[in-house]
């Protein structure tokens, strides 16, 4: 399968470096000092499961050049998905798939207000990963997965075939019956990272003091609470079991939305805390908690994007 990696980070370089290791014709899209050292000495990827280098890789940081593909897995940040989908235009033929890979629950839509509809898949990964050092992918935390579907959540010849390539590929890909509650089941999970980012702390640092705990719980509360006002199929013991989910977690472990707010990069935060205030404020809910990460962590991000 000829396969567009767009975006070359934690999770495009680790999922992008096992469809290539399989076999698969794949292209990343990559820049400056990392797209160099890629072409230098491969993509190499340290892994929980295994290590590997890919080499020769094909790599660019020109998306006219990776030609027509078959399927375009879209891994860069959210607030990058909107101005990204004009540009995937020349890549795409009819039976083109556009599989987005993000934190939050704005890609797929975002995709569709440029994108003829039909291309784009509801998608959503889980693996802890990031670019370790210029070339160097570092996966260290959760069973790498993918879970996908048709929006309408139809079983199509094409999601089918998607997970055998990626089954092959040795990682986890599962086809959703719901992938709008499997999104949102995500999204309240990841909305933790601003809590990460407010405290400096990993996850362990949250757990184990009672206040912040008790934030965590809340802030959990207030995203399920906002996933039912809008009609999402999840059941009332999904907070509990989050925390279930976060309790199993390194105590080190961390999120990319937390590490960019502590190096001070620009962050996801729009796309998290953000879309659950502006969500919360349109539909009539009250949201303390997210709303308070996100007023503490505005200026910062406001700063980061100067």
């Amino acid at each position: 399968m000829k396969i567009a990696i767009i975006g070359t980070g934690g999770v495009g370089g680790y999922f992008g470096g096992r469809l290539a290791k399989a076999g698969n014709d794949v292209t990343f899209l990559a820049r400056g000092k990392h797209l160099e050292a890629m072409m230098s000495h491969g993509l190499i990827v340290q892994s929980i499961k295994e290590n590997f280098t890919i080499q020769p890789v094909q790599a660019t940081d020109s998306i006219t050049s990776i030609g027509k593909v078959d399927l375009i897995l879209l891994c860069v940040k959210s607030w990058l998905v909107k101005d990204m989908a004009k540009e995937l235009m020349p890549l795409l033929k009819e039976e083109t798939v556009v599989l987005p890979l993000q934190n939050g629950v704005m890609a797929a839509e975002e995709l569709q207000s440029v994108i003829p509809v039909h291309h784009v898949l509801g998608g959503l990964c889980r693996i802890i990963s990031k670019i370790e050092a210029p070339g160097v992918i570092r996966h260290f935390g959760v069973d790498p997965t993918v879970v996908f579907a048709e929006l309408n959540n139809g079983k199509s010849e094409r999601v089918v075939k998607l997970q055998k390539v990626f089954e092959q590929a040795e990682f986890n890909a599962r086809i959703s019956h719901d992938i709008q509650a499997d999104i949102w089941k995500k999204f309240i999970q990841i909305c933790i990272s601003g809590l990460l980012g407010v405290t400096r702390v990993p996850y362990g640092g949250i757990r184990e003091v009672k206040e912040t705990r008790e934030m965590m719980i809340a802030l959990f509360q207030e995203v399920y609470d906002l996933s039912q006002k809008l009609g999402v199929n999840i059941a009332p013991d999904f907070v509990e079991k989050t925390v279930g989910v976060i309790d199993s977690f390194d105590y080190n472990a961390s999120a990319s939305l937390a590490r960019d707010i502590w190096e001070g990069r620009p962050s996801e935060l729009e796309y998290q805390n953000g879309t659950v205030v502006r969500l919360a404020e349109k539909y009539g809910l009250e949201v303390p908690v997210n709303k308070f990460i996100y007023s503490a962590l505005l200026p910062q991000e406001r700063k980061a994007r100067q």
